[in-house]
């Protein structure tokens, strides 16, 4: 079925009623089935992740509805779960614990206006078209930033799974207290937790399909209610509000109380924006899909406005959700509205039986989810591929844990900024030759038979020219030159890599011209685009070189050079 034309317009701000307008029926057993089944494993994890975050277990419900229920509508991945993740839990509990300490302030209303904050920078991005920022979290950052995040994670929850009192604030200082109280463990809630721990790794790896989270709080919850253990001091989520999430007043937020969340909500943003366009991307390539970067900002954007207003906290994507949907072949978010509407059923009829549900499980949950985020193989193979990336994920895992999550992004967004820009700065470089039976041009000094023209120096600079390199550029020519056996007499620089140049390569482009003219070698180009050839003009170099010294191909450049011997 085709889109109409009129609708077109409406169809690209909501992309989810694309889906709907050409849905089939043959989708919806399999929609149906990933949407039950999403539910059964985000019920006890997002009660956890409201546990993380610092809040009651039930906000974590609540920021499914409208963030199921608005990515339908306005995301452009049709596999991505968006709602509460322990990424952007954890990271609200470390924003917001330090201020409700110093300020006795609200909890839960700082956690909505976080979320508000979050929705409004995502919009702002979306408005300023800065999809691009997802490209700024490398493979190694997102490496070393989910194992700080996990250690942040398990570290939080070993207060609830051993029943000791932990009051440090850092991670190295929680599991201290962890050990270091050992003598003062609650035995039964120990029990509880890692018991709980143990089936769901154990059902991970003999069931991979199965809802372990769903059988583990069905389990925990059965032995309470038949033990009665809160009698012996298993601390359980208790009576949950009934019916479902009213609006938030901000009434009486000030300016002061904004600018103190304003650092952690861009970093949220930054982050949960990054976890959406990569797992989707993911995702949606084994299909055929494409994912809209922008459209993801706005999506994200409007997710977390909805769960702001609803006394909820920042929401990102689940990677473990989207996996689990997709699975059971998923074909559009009207799986997420399935899933959204089990959560409505629970919220209003199944009260009675979360409140029996022992924290140490939610904990044992949390910790599950962390391990997850560990991944080892990812680190030994960063260290097999480049010592340097496999550093860069370390220095960011160790920045996250010494510093704080947003801290020890920004400190790794930095060297690996730092590490581009220093490989921009002294790219590859080297005199070109002929490999027998082997076509094209390629560097001599990666093939022992290559060989040159004599008299002719081709050189390829494998980067854009610009103030940070010009310099460099200049330097390595000459003594390319001069490492030359035979006299020079033409040098031809292949300039294919070098997409554009500034002001201050013109004008060092210029002073090699002079430098060779000086010593009787011509100065040509070769394979110069459009755009660079236009930046050329405008600088004055097209006119000194002469367009007869500036070639379409090396093929070109080579058979002027030989013309010009012969005529001599």
């Amino acid at each position: 079925m085709k889109i109409k034309p009129f609708l077109k317009p409406l169809t690209s701000f909501f992309p989810g009623i694309n889906s709907l307008l050409v849905y089939q029926s043959a989708w919806l057993r399999n929609d149906g089935l990933a949407g039950i089944t999403v539910a059964a494993y985000l019920i006890p994890q997002c009660m956890a992740y409201g546990e993380l975050a610092g809040v009651q277990p039930v906000v974590g419900l609540w920021g499914i509805l409208p963030s199921m229920l608005i990515y339908a509508l306005f995301g452009s991945s049709l596999q991505l779960s968006v709602g509460p993740e322990s990424t952007t839990a954890v990271m609200t509990a470390v924003a917001i614990a330090p201020l409700v300490t110093r300020n006795n302030a609200n909890y839960p209303l700082y956690t909505s206006l976080l979320a508000v904050l979050v929705g409004i920078i995502c919009l702002m991005g979306y408005w300023a078209r800065l999809g691009f920022l997802a490209d700024l979290l490398s493979k190694p950052i997102l490496v070393g930033y989910m194992a700080g995040v996990a250690l942040i994670m398990i570290s939080g929850q070993l207060d609830k799974i051993s029943g000791i009192k932990i009051e440090s604030e850092t991670v190295l200082g929680e599991f201290q207290g962890f050990f270091h109280g050992f003598d003062h463990i609650h035995w039964l809630t120990f029990g509880m937790g890692i018991g709980v721990l143990t089936f769901l790794l154990l059902v991970q790896h003999y069931f991979p399909n199965a809802p372990a989270p769903l059988l583990a709080v069905l389990l925990a919850t059965m032995i309470v209610a038949i033990f009665h253990l809160e009698r012996y001091g298993v601390v359980i989520v208790g009576e949950i509000p009934s019916g479902l999430p009213n609006f938030v007043s901000f009434q009486g937020i000030t300016f002061k109380n904004i600018s103190s969340l304003l650092g952690a909500a861009l970093g949220i943003a930054i982050v949960g924006y990054s976890d959406n366009v990569l797992t989707g991307r993911a995702f949606a390539i084994n299909h055929g899909h494409k994912i809209n970067a922008n459209q993801e900002l706005l999506a994200l954007g409007f997710c977390n406005l909805g769960t702001g207003f609803l006394q909820g906290f920042p929401v990102s994507s689940s990677g473990s959700r989207t996996a689990i949907a997709d699975s059971l072949g998923s074909k559009t978010q009207v799986y997420s509205l399935v899933a959204g509407f089990c959560v409505l059923l629970v919220l209003l009829f199944l009260r009675p039986l979360l409140a029996l549900f022992p924290k140490a499980a939610l904990g044992a949950i949390v910790i599950y989810a962390a391990l997850k985020l560990i991944r080892l193989s990812e680190f030994r193979r960063l260290q097999s591929f480049k010592r340097s990336e496999f550093m860069l994920a370390v220095i960011t895992t160790v920045g996250v844990l010494g510093t704080d999550i947003l801290r020890g992004v920004a400190i790794a967004v930095a060297l690996s900024g730092m590490e581009l820009f220093a490989r921009v700065a002294r790219p590859h470089a080297g005199v070109l030759g002929e490999v027998p039976n082997l076509l094209g041009f390629h560097t001599i000094n990666d093939w022992q038979d290559a060989k040159t023209i004599p008299g002719l120096v081709l050189y390829r600079y494998d980067a854009p020219l610009f103030f940070a390199n010009a310099e460099n550029f200049k330097n390595r020519a000459l003594q390319a030159i001069a490492s030359e056996t035979d006299p020079v007499q033409w040098f031809i620089l292949n300039t294919e890599a070098i997409i554009e140049i500034d002001i201050t390569a013109a004008d060092i482009l210029e002073e090699l011209r002079q430098e060779l003219a000086k010593k009787g070698i011509i100065f040509g180009l070769a394979k110069v685009k459009q755009e660079l050839y236009a930046q050329l003009r405008k600088s004055g170099l097209v006119d000194r070189l002469g367009p007869d010294h500036i070639y379409l191909t090396i093929h070109e450049a080579i058979a002027a050079f030989e013309t010009r011997n012969d005529l001599h």
